[in-house]
């Protein structure tokens, strides 16, 4: 995922060669030379025509469409079959990263691939995705509806980054990586691991590797909480907490409330919502400590404020200016008018993140998952396991009480 933060390290010939375009590092693993924006870092390295640029773009909008109408149609295929609650399951982002994947080896056969990465912009769609996201949480309801929940995100954020950076460390992961899957598994997934990728300015394999992750991991989640729920006998309230505090997409999360029930998926709305806008207090948080302490060395002059902001992933504040707008918007207007405004800002969002999974598939490359190796499945596995566990309790704990 090409530069987040609008700050690049140049690729290696063979980085170019596999249709990496730009690494998302301050610098080159190989190399010191200064990083630059997505736009820049692009030029350099192939010089793309405006034709190769919305070629490629039109090829990401195309099969994003084939995305879209998978996603709308097969749960109707579906519908009769024993296959209907995985089909209905199923999120847009599996569509769309194994549509991108299979336009990948199609374009590479073609020899077309490289040509047309230029209009592969990654970067673009999922910042503007995660703004969007930002208009649809609501920061008054979480405050005054769902005190419990706020307290349990913080709670289990901590615990699970916390847990998930220690091990990391210990298996020897990359500060970078590091910082993806801690965001990814304690926080919301992707969108979470986005913005760490922005504040820490990761690889795009890195995010790739990140992003298979979490869909490997909350697939099989959407049916076994449920179903561990009720055999453990849980309340729907102790059910939707600990369902949307341990599933990381919200989508994800939505499916698995609504097979525990509909007061289990109020409930697992409004704590996935509350850690959701904990994002970017996240990103900014890691944009300090990597600026202060990770990336610097030792001498060196301690890193003025001007450099913080230039490294600061601006769409960060973007996201958290849009849940502000959102929240005054929506106590202003009209509560059906303001639904109504809000599902055509999801459904915005939903085409922006479903372009920017099909270009992951685009840019997919076996090398950085080989570069990886197994420690960070054994990681991110383990902070499951750990977020689960802890989960669990704090639900309990939080919301045995707790009605709507």
């Amino acid at each position: 995922m090409s530069g987040i933060e609008g700050r690049e390290g140049n690729t290696s010939e063979g980085s170019a060669a596999e249709g990496s375009v730009a690494t998302e590092t301050g610098t080159d693993a190989e190399s010191s030379a200064p990083v630059k924006s997505e736009t820049a870092a692009l030029q350099a390295v192939s010089r793309p025509t405006v034709g190769a640029v919305v070629a490629g773009i039109a090829v990401v909008i195309a099969l994003g469409a084939l995305t879209r109408y998978f996603d709308t149609h097969v749960p109707q295929w579906a519908a009769d079959t024993p296959f209907k609650r995985v089909a209905k399951s199923i999120e847009f982002p599996v569509y769309a990263i194994a549509i991108g994947l299979l336009g990948n080896v199609i374009l590479s056969k073609l020899a077309l691939r490289d040509r047309l990465s230029a209009g592969f912009r990654t970067e673009f769609f999922i910042k503007t995705g995660v703004v969007l996201l930002g208009a649809s949480i609501n920061l008054k309801i979480l405050v005054t509806a769902a005190g419990p929940s706020i307290l349990q995100a913080l709670l289990l954020i901590t615990v699970v980054f916390g847990f998930t950076w220690w091990l990391g460390g210990r298996l020897g992961l990359d500060d970078k990586l590091r910082a993806l899957l801690s965001s990814a598994v304690s926080i919301c997934g992707v969108s979470a691991a986005i913005a760490a990728a922005g504040a820490v300015q990761a690889k795009r394999e890195q995010i790739a590797y990140a992003a298979s992750l979490v869909i490997i991991f909350a697939l099989p989640s959407i049916f076994v909480l449920p179903w561990l729920a009720d055999a453990f006998g849980l309340s729907d309230a102790v059910a939707g907490a600990w369902i949307g505090g341990n599933i990381d997409t919200t989508a994800a999360v939505a499916a698995s409330g609504a097979i525990a029930g509909e007061k289990a998926l109020q409930i697992a709305t409004i704590v996935k919502t509350t850690q959701n806008a904990l994002i970017g207090l996240v990103a900014i948080a890691l944009t300090a400590y990597f600026t202060l302490k990770v990336e610097r060395t030792a001498g060196a002059v301690r890193p003025s404020a001007r450099q913080f902001w230039e490294r600061l992933p601006k769409f960060v504040l973007g996201f958290i200016a849009a849940s502000v707008i959102g929240t005054l918007y929506l106590q202003s207007a009209d509560k059906k008018s303001g639904a109504a405004h809000i599902l055509i800002i999801n459904d915005l969002r939903t085409w922006f993140l479903i372009f920017a999974f099909v270009s992951i598939g685009l840019e997919f490359s076996l090398r950085g998952l080989r570069e990886a190796g197994w420690r960070p499945i054994v990681v991110f596995g383990s902070a499951v396991v750990v977020n689960l566990a802890v989960g669990l309790g704090l639900s309990i704990l939080l919301f045995h009480n707790f009605t709507l």
